[in-house]
């Protein structure tokens, strides 16, 4: 899956609607092959992530869940540790003179 795409589901407060286009249109970006389509192509492109964003957020009000919602800042302080666990930051080498 696409790193950009997060988790919307069992958040409190809920996803946005900003959220949900963000991850459609990382969605369709991805399985495209584009970042920014060509003018022959962009109304398919917009097309396309709006579609995606009207299903996903059908589909985020009809799950269900007995968990506990999530909170968004706990979710990103573990996100940066687990990052920081994989990608270990090293001090630069001193630069003899």
């Amino acid at each position: 899956m696409c790193r950009n795409i997060r988790p919307l589901h069992n958040f409190e407060p809920h996803a946005t609607s900003g959220e949900v286009h963000d991850a459609a249109l990382q969605f369709v970006r991805k399985i495209s092959g584009m970042n920014k389509p060509s003018q022959a192509n962009a109304e398919a492109f917009e097309r396309a992530v709006a579609e995606i964003t009207h299903i996903t957020e059908h589909l985020l009000d009809d799950l269900v869940t007995t968990a506990p919602p999530k909170n968004r800042d706990e979710e990103a302080a573990k996100a940066k540790a687990r990052s920081e666990k994989r990608f270990p930051r090293t001090e630069p080498a001193a630069v003899a003179s």
